[in-house]
């Protein structure tokens, strides 16, 4: 290993120690700053921190029902046995949340953009959105455009764009004649992010991924390319870059931005007290209120640099939440994959409760 490798690797450690370690509060801290503006919008309520009740009336559509749905997200199409799943409804501890209008929401952001940056739980959230307002208003005329990385669909009586703008990382990854370098200073494509009312990022998914997986085969911190780096040091960095970005080219009295908290997987079970399992066969919630693996390190990230960014950005924490749901995952029934999924989520599902809790803050 080179000196020079060697340094940064020390310091990615001491960066992590120093500036992203949990400590026993760290659920507390992690909403306490920018997703108070969220809780003002929801009349004072911490709308993020409740529990799971089952409610016969759920869930708000069916998925036969949507035209929009993707198969990785079709868990009753390819076969999922069980349904109790679709039944939760989350329920603050000191408030309700206002159900899902689909007419109320497309009456306030008539001609409106609404885009949604990021990776495939992106995409998860994109299409939720979409099939919450076309299975409650179907008689409404829709037009769809599918692509990489630009999707939109325009709901056309009212000119509200619900866009997609995929990237695994924000930051950019240049090909190069050294190999694929992943940039953590660089963000090209923002412009097609401009002109929008709503902005909706998320990132971590894809910072955790090696081997075959990895898009990329350097990683670049201004002048200096390494082989690799820890990966929440680079994530910290990224992100870093999107919220200099944000400051830069978002003008807060036109533009809401939003940011996806981190979304959790369940491949150890571990993670919820039950070593032996996974998200595989589990047919309920976790019922708990402290969750036994506590808040994600990215998560720690994620608060820092909302802390530090100038434009109001809205915490979409909808991390503790969606820890609870080690149920909710496609598992096997993903579009006749044979690998299991405990990252995705099936739709309708969880990601409708992340949409409604986006529409409490933006019609509040």
């Amino acid at each position: 290993m080179g000196t020079s490798l060697f340094k940064f690797m020390v310091f990615s450690a001491l960066f992590v120690f120093i500036c992203c370690q949990q400590n026993t509060n760290a659920e507390e801290d992690f909403v306490s700053s920018n997703s108070s503006h969220i809780r003002k919008l929801a009349s004072g309520c911490n709308i993020f921190r409740g529990k799971w009740v089952y409610d016969a009336s759920y869930p708000l559509y069916q998925a036969s029902s949507c035209p929009f749905i993707d198969q990785q997200f079709n868990c009753q199409k390819f076969g999922r046995p069980d349904q109790s799943y679709l039944k939760y409804r989350w329920q603050p501890f000191s408030c309700n949340l206002p159900r899902f209008n689909a007419l109320a929401f497309l009456e306030k952001m008539r001609g409106k953009k609404i885009l949604f940056v990021g990776d495939s739980l992106s995409f998860n959230i994109w299409q939720s959105l979409s099939c919450m307002i076309h299975s409650a208003v179907p008689q409404v005329k829709y037009t769809i455009v599918q692509g990489y990385p630009h999707s939109e669909i325009t709901f056309v009586d009212y000119g509200v764009k619900l866009l997609l703008y995929r990237t695994t990382y924000i930051v950019d990854i240049v090909n190069e004649q050294k190999g694929r370098i992943l940039k953590l200073d660089s963000i090209k494509s923002g412009d097609a992010w401009l002109g929008m009312d709503v902005l909706v990022f998320n990132s971590w998914h894809w910072w955790v991924h090696t081997g075959r997986d990895q898009p990329w085969d350097y990683v670049q911190d201004g002048a200096h390319v390494y082989k690799d780096m820890n990966r929440l040091v680079a994530f910290y960095k990224g992100m870093t870059t999107w919220a200099r970005w944000v400051n830069r080219n978002v003008n807060p009295s036109k533009t809401k931005v939003f940011f996806q908290g981190i979304s959790p997987i369940h491949y150890e079970g571990k993670d919820w007290g039950e070593p032996s399992k996974s998200c595989a066969h589990e047919t309920e919630p976790f019922f708990g209120v402290k969750y036994p693996a506590g808040t994600p390190m990215a998560a720690v990230v994620v608060n820092k640099v909302l802390n530090r960014i100038k434009v109001p950005t809205y915490l979409l924490d909808i991390t503790l939440l969606s820890q609870y749901r080690k149920d909710a995952h496609p598992t096997v029934y993903s579009g006749g994959r044979n690998s299991l999924d405990c990252s995705h989520w099936c739709l309708p599902g969880l990601p409708d409760t992340w949409n409604q809790l986006l529409y409490t803050a933006l019609v509040s």
